[in-house]
């Protein structure tokens, strides 16, 4: 027992020591894919290695490569820090190690998830009454949504798709924006739809997808089984589809809507910000992550369904072994795994840490420092924003001499990146480099954007040349 304490004591130990220099440290990692790889191979042990030198290498060879993900000034692929209280429930969740599949496998972990799934269902605004999962990131969400429509689209056609299978089927359209994350494209091949099935509507000049588009592409589309995949939170702008309208003409049609809200549909949290997603409400299923904006530790996505009868339809299974208990909600009925993490913990924790004000007060910060970093940055006449910001997403071009914006923005993107103030990637919108920048960290302060501004400006002097004055 002494030496698990020790061993237990000096990662916590550490754990803190980390976090305390994320504020300071390099963004970045230090040590090349080489260096890990000299660090951390060789031949497989064949004797056993003392737990706390097995945990003292992991950290010495570790730390080096580690990108401060939770660094308030990294604002790379919409990935959010990690709460205390959320952090530390994910300490016990690996200490508990319940397998929240079934109920029998951990009655408590059970009801904290049903109670973190009734919260987010309130928090985002979507009908008290839909089913929900909690899976591993908006991946899975999809997958699980859309087998869910899948089932659903099928069914009212006469098919049973959990007996006879896709083969042989009606075929499924898939009505979705040009825009739209990869994601979506890869749940669709995973459940066998294939990426043939869509039919592609072309977005706006401000990244949306509008009503009329849809309704004029369904118009075109023979009767048969359909989804429209919405979004609400391009990945590179923000910009919000129209989901209300683009729900009322889908279902005049009998046809599923999901929308893709991995980020996005947390603007629901916020009443400042509710209006970018009203309507939602009215789709069919909806996916989003929690390690984004409730920046709980990943992985941690979410699904949600209003027609739980399809939902459970299409994940829920049996077997002699298992102990079901019928007054309750097993997890394994209504996502694609069995042995699962229990996720719930985490999600309460951040949850009951912040209440509804304390997560609509860290959506609005982030989007407010979203607007302070694009203001500061287009000041510059060498810096054009791309993007309206709406939301927490900036989209940065560098206006280069020679007229070659996409090699001097490449170029700025790289040289942010190695001088480790603070990280966000590069991206290509219809064709044109560009810099991404994702404002979602609870712990992003007004200092450090402006400190993230004038590095990003700096680093533009060093490869661009000096902004000429008079």
């Amino acid at each position: 027992m002494s030496e698990l304490a020790d061993l237990l004591g000096a990662t916590a130990r550490y754990a803190a020591q980390y976090r305390a220099t994320l504020a300071d440290r390099p963004v970045r990692a230090a040590a090349t894919l080489d260096e890990l790889r000299s660090a951390f191979g060789g031949p497989l042990p064949e004797t056993a290695t003392d737990d706390a030198a097995v945990v003292a290498d992991l950290i010495r060879f570790g730390e080096p490569g580690v990108v401060a993900t939770g660094s308030p000034r990294y604002f790379g692929f919409v990935i959010g820090g990690a709460l205390p209280a959320s952090l530390a429930a994910d300490w016990l969740t690996s200490t508990w190690d319940q397998n929240a599949g079934l109920v029998a496998g951990g009655p408590s972990a059970a009801v904290v998830e049903d109670v973190a799934g009734a919260w987010l269902l309130d928090l985002l605004g979507l009908p008290a009454s839909a089913s929900w999962a909690l899976v591993t990131g908006c991946q899975m969400a999809h997958v699980t949504a859309l087998a869910a429509a899948r089932h659903h689209v099928l069914a009212a056609h006469g098919w049973d798709l959990e007996r006879d299978g896709l083969c042989g089927s009606p075929p499924i359209r898939v009505v979705a924006g040009d825009q739209r994350h990869a994601t979506v494209d890869r749940a669709l091949r995973m459940l066998g739809i294939g990426t043939s099935a869509i039919v592609e509507v072309p977005a706006d000049p401000d990244f949306r997808v509008t009503a009329d588009a849809v309704a004029s592409t369904l118009a075109r589309l023979p009767a048969g089984p359909t989804i429209v995949c919405a979004q609400v939170g391009e990945v590179n702008t923000g910009a919000m589809d129209e989901v209300a309208g683009i729900c009322e003409v889908a279902h005049a049609r009998g046809v599923w809507v999901h929308v893709d809200g991995a980020f996005g549909l947390w603007a629901a949290a916020a009443p400042g910000r509710r209006h970018l997603v009203a309507g939602v409400e009215a789709a069919d299923s909806w996916a989003t992550d929690c390690h984004k904006w409730l920046n709980v530790p990943y992985d941690c996505g979410f699904a949600a369904c209003a027609h739980p009868v399809s939902h459970h339809a299409a994940m829920g299974t049996r077997a002699a072994y298992l102990v079901h208990d019928t007054s309750a909600r097993d997890a394994m009925d209504w996502t694609p795994e069995f042995s699962r993490r229990a996720r719930g913990w985490s999600v309460y924790a951040a949850i009951r840490s912040l209440g509804r004000a304390g997560v609509a007060e860290m959506v609005e910060r982030s989007c407010a420092n979203a607007v302070r970093f694009a203001e500061a940055l287009g000041r510059d006449p060498r810096v054009r924003v791309d993007n309206e910001v709406v939301l927490d997403q900036v989209l940065v071009r560098f206006v280069a001499p020679d007229g070659d914006d996409d090699a001097l923005t490449r170029a700025v993107v790289s040289a942010v990146q190695d001088e480790g103030t603070c990280w966000m990637s590069g991206t290509t919108v219809r064709g044109r480099a560009a810099m991404r920048i994702s404002v979602v960290n609870f712990d992003t302060s007004a200092e450090d954007i402006d400190r993230s501004a004038r590095a990003v400006l700096a680093a533009l002097d060093r490869v661009g040349g000096p902004r000429v004055v008079g």
